[in-house]
């Protein structure tokens, strides 16, 4: 039976609209002054949380059943800002989708609502902690073929076309690999994450979620062999 997405979709354009006011005025008296907006948008980006969370648990990842959207979403303060960031506010809503919630040691996957095409829709494992990346690592060193198989699917790819990011890497091997592995670009990264962003004019869309969901569901086998990694 096909999933049914929710007849009332949420108004993602009166988030898109507050991050835009928020990005521009990003200090706490302009916040407090705006508060009722922030929570009349955050309101509809729990709606949108609430529904990806309803039709994932079903058809994706059923260890997100019992969750509730408050443990996906991820705070719109920033709590690791450095002495050069006065901004205290994220210009985005966020949350991760993962069993145990946002910030389990698990790969999963992730949306985030940002104005001038900063909204992403992500899967995989964004700076995993020092022995989850060595379990990671391993698993691609033992089952290399099937690793390459995964990053490069064609359906993977369709949805998210830049593949894995990699940006974020050693410049060397790292402890316990040689520089001439075979592997070794996929061994020097430090996150194993795909990630695509979406235009304004597609958030808003009706099919957004719907598109969401599509996206995550291609990632799924990626996702799965990075948790079976970690496990």
């Amino acid at each position: 039976m096909p999933l049914r997405f929710s007849a009332c979709p949420m108004n993602l354009a009166l988030v898109l609209a507050f991050l835009r006011d928020l990005a521009a005025h990003n200090h706490k008296a302009w916040m407090d002054e705006h508060r009722p907006r922030y929570y009349a948008a955050r309101t509809e980006y729990t709606a949108l949380v609430a529904e990806l969370l309803r039709l994932a648990a079903a058809d994706l990842e059923p260890g997100l059943r019992g969750l509730r959207p408050a443990d996906l979403m991820f705070r719109i303060n920033k709590n690791d800002r450095s002495q050069l960031d006065p901004e205290p506010y994220k210009r985005n809503m966020g949350a991760g989708f993962k069993p145990g919630g946002r910030h389990s040691a698990r790969a999963g996957y992730f949306v985030a609502v940002q104005p001038g095409g900063g909204t992403y829709v992500g899967a995989g494992y964004r700076r995993p902690a020092p022995e989850e990346l060595a379990r990671i690592r391993q698993e691609i060193h033992y089952s290399g073929p099937t690793f390459h198989a995964l990053r490069q699917n064609a359906t993977l790819l369709h949805h998210f076309p830049a593949g894995l990011d990699q940006s974020q890497a050693l410049r060397t091997a790292p402890k316990g690999y040689l520089r001439t592995d075979p592997d070794i670009e996929w061994l020097r990264l430090k996150s194993f994450f795909v990630w695509q962003h979406f235009p304004d004019a597609d958030v808003v869309r009706p099919d957004f979620a719907a598109r969401v969901l599509e996206a995550w569901q291609a990632a799924r086998p990626l996702v799965a062999f990075l948790n079976h990694a970690l496990e």
